[in-house]
């Protein structure tokens, strides 16, 4: 009798732990699915939409590429958008963190390049991901340009701003502050990033088309910039990923957010 017991439970007790694996493996591969989309999203799709806004618009168009991207830059979040209050939630503290974001920009407006943009949105992307790094960026320019004026310029910053938060999120744990040392870094290769790309802009606007010699002369004329930017952001690092990393951990934690890609 006890034999047979036990020669009956083992399959059960296989077949249940198959079925645990396919419950545990399901998950794993719905978020490698969404990291993929994410990053085809933010990396392919979006660059190419601003290259056919200055090639075929010739940036006459850019209030449409601007709200396209907008609209690509939140096309992940709602794949993996989750049912209930926890996805509504989420929507507020990006909301909430752009606000910041663009508020800190217009505060110091009067100090060229001293600016707390590119830090929030690389804590944002520290705290919450690459997908929250990412829009938190792209609408901060969006939103912040409204009082700075919109341009054909407004597309490319919402994707470096954007790709910065996503790099964030990649090379950083999730809610984890980094080292002081590593923050440094962090700001210094923001700024310089933030001011390389956006001379790409710069080239592609003087001339239409790419030219070496115009690139090298833009980079070298907003070297100034670059480095009051790079200050700028390990200044304001330092400064907030304490406080804001305390803060934004504690939502997740409450509230159950973010706990996607």
């Amino acid at each position: 009798m006890d034999k047979n017991l036990i020669s009956i439970s083992k399959p059960i007790e296989k077949s249940a732990y198959l079925n645990t694996e396919k419950v545990k493996s399901k998950p794993k591969n719905n978020i490698r699915w969404r990291t993929i989309v994410t990053l085809a999203i933010y990396l392919i799709v979006i660059p190419a939409v601003i290259i056919i806004g200055v090639k075929l618009f010739a940036d006459r168009k850019y209030n449409i590429i601007s709200i396209v991207i907008a609209f690509l830059a939140c096309v992940p979040f709602f794949i993996g958008f989750e049912k209930g209050k926890a996805g509504a939630r989420e929507l507020v503290v990006i909301a909430t963190l752009t606000a910041i974001s663009v508020l800190g920009r217009l505060i110091f407006a009067p100090i060229p390049g001293f600016k707390p943009v590119t830090a929030i949105v690389i804590i944002t992307g520290i705290a919450y991901g690459m997908q929250a790094g990412f829009m938190t960026g792209a609408l901060t320019a969006v939103v912040s340009n409204i009082f700075y004026g919109q341009g054909p310029w407004t597309p490319f910053q919402m994707f470096v701003w954007g790709f910065i938060g996503l790099l964030a999120g990649l090379i950083s744990l999730r809610g984890k502050r980094p080292h002081w040392l590593l923050l440094i870094l962090i700001g210094v290769i923001g700024g310089v990033l933030f001011s390389m790309l956006m001379d790409i802009w710069t080239v592609l606007n003087m001339d239409g088309a790419w030219n070496w010699s115009r690139y090298a002369a833009a980079l070298v004329s907003s070297l100034s910039f670059m480095a009051i930017y790079a200050v700028s952001n390990v200044i304001f690092l330092l400064v907030l990923t304490r406080p804001f990393l305390e803060k934004l951990n504690r939502l997740k934690t409450k509230y159950g957010i973010f706990n996607q890609v």
